[in-house]
């Protein structure tokens, strides 16, 4: 069985603490490794590595960084096989749906290769006679990174991407269930040339994170999880004295006007339900149908259901794996099991895709679902979907606003104004028109609204720039213009 190691200072260094925790093969159901649960000690000093690898890194030029970036970006792209296969293998899913995860990091990878654009200030001049006033952007120091089981290599590129593009170096906490994949992307990220504690990778559970945010070497935390913990990651990073961004959970609507096209909407409600198993923060989990276009839906959703071909995530033919944890299985199901007796209708029930191996569970779809059944109101993280009638747009739109959640909606209309009115009405963080999974590409940012996201900063593109920079004012005022040197070669970047 292998024994997973962290990486700090640019090598793997054997964990400390004498706590290991056990990694599963999903479609299996069996522990192919154990992973190292660092001790705040452990964590302490990747921090201090960090630190000193921070001071040379954030003094170096732009040029270098955007180099190590650009290598990175093709080693990234050569190794995607191998990456996706290491998804599959810890997490479950597909290797169709994680070459798409592995794609989607890449975006990150590519906007920060812009860094020497991206990290131009502002400038002023004659402000006042003979002052001139320029901004510039400077690194935080040391970063960390707490990321989820869901998308191990999209979420970590979403944030480190940018955070050593700006000079930062980086802790990178990743999932204990899924930590393979967070080693080699470190281990890319020094054959790009990376220098050695840029990029660390600490595993561990409660007590390396809350080492994270304790620590006073670490400037700012990103994490993306459930709200409960987004909620208490914040508070706690905020109380001491942290730039924090975390993201939490979302119940995500998907809004079925009665003019749209019923069988796109039907195509997208099972692709955005049973992507990755439901395990997504941006996964569709209510579709609200709207009016009279009701039945027809949820016999078109229901007829769609038994296509779905579920099994292991490296049988090519499957469309949907395993969920990542026989608890999390247990968890899911337990919804099912109470559905009916909240007065929901089981269309489809998923319980019959469970088999003696392998942590599955089929398709659940569920009719009849309102506002104060678990099922509705609970982030659930699996393969069920549930559907609630409204008999007006009115009504659909107080749905999803009432919701303490505000990550993403998505409308289905044929109708452009009713569209352009949606966009406007509803108070979520992304948007969908026709687009169930409404992720923005690399170069926008990706947030929510209400219990879905703290702190002020959204993800990666622009805000993550932000997040991981400070803006330094600088006034000035000169004498006469120093004496020069004559210089005849063609001037370039160093």
């Amino acid at each position: 069985m292998r024994e997973l190691e962290h990486w700090i200072g640019g090598k793997s260094v054997a964990g400390a603490s004498g706590r290991r925790g056990p990694v599963y093969d999903p479609a299996q159901g069996v522990q192919t490794a154990s992973v190292p649960l660092a001790s705040a000690e452990e964590v302490g000093g990747a921090v201090e590595v960090a630190a000193e690898a921070a001071a040379e890194w954030g003094a170096g030029s732009l040029s270098a960084r955007a180099g190590v970036l650009f290598r990175l970006r093709d080693l990234v792209a050569r190794a995607a096989p191998d990456l996706a296969a290491a998804v599959t293998a810890e997490h479950g899913k597909v290797l169709d749906d994680a070459a798409g995860e592995v794609a989607r990091g890449l975006e990150n990878i590519e906007f920060a290769c812009g860094i020497p654009h991206l990290l131009k200030g502002a400038h002023s001049t004659e402000v006042s006679s003979g002052v001139d006033v320029h901004t510039v952007l400077e690194p935080l120091g040391v970063v960390a990174g707490i990321t989820p089981f869901n998308f191990p290599v999209m979420v970590p590129l979403w944030m480190l991407s940018n955070a050593i593009a700006c000079g930062n170096a980086f802790v990178l906490k990743p999932s204990e269930k899924d930590p393979s994949v967070s080693l080699l992307l470190a281990e890319l990220a020094k054959e790009a040339g990376l220098p050695d504690g840029v990029l660390n990778v600490v595993h561990g559970d409660a007590v390396a994170v809350d080492a994270l945010l304790g620590h006073p070497g670490v400037a700012g935390v990103s994490f993306v999880g459930s709200t409960p913990i987004a909620r208490s990651v914040y508070e706690a990073g905020a109380r001491h004295g942290k730039r924090v961004q975390a993201l939490g959970g979302a119940k995500n609507h998907m809004v079925v006007l009665p003019d749209a096209d019923v069988d796109a909407a039907a195509d997208a409600a099972i692709s955005a339900g049973f992507g990755s198993a439901g395990e997504r923060c941006m996964a569709i989990s209510v579709v609200v149908a709207v009016g009279a276009v009701g039945d027809a839906l949820v016999d078109a959703i229901a007829a769609r259901v038994p296509s779905v071909v579920v099994g292991p995530g490296s049988d090519p033919d499957s469309q949907m794996g395993p969920l990542v944890t026989a608890e999390h299985r247990d968890r899911v199901r337990g919804y099912v099991e109470g559905a009916e007796s909240e007065g929901a209708r089981l269309v489809v029930d998923g319980r019959s895709g469970e088999r003696p191996q392998g942590f599955f569970l089929g398709c659940t779809l569920l009719d009849r679902v309102r506002p104060g059944m678990r099922v509705y109101d609970d982030e659930i993280f699996g393969p069920v979907l549930s559907v609630v009638r409204a008999d007006s747009y009115e009504e659909a739109v107080n749905l999803v606003n009432e919701s303490p959640y505000g990550n993403g909606v998505a409308v289905f209309t044929r109708d452009g104004g009713a569209a352009r009115r949606f966009e406007r009405d509803v108070t979520a963080g992304m948007v969908g028109v026709n687009v169930a999974i409404p992720v923005p590409v690399g170069f926008h940012s990706f947030g929510g609204w209400k219990s879905s996201l703290f702190g002020d900063s959204a993800m990666y593109g622009p805000e993550g720039i932000r997040f991981y920079t400070r803006p330094k004012v600088v006034t000035t005022r000169w004498p006469d213009p120093a004496t020069s040197e004559i210089d005849l070669g063609f001037p370039r970047t160093r």
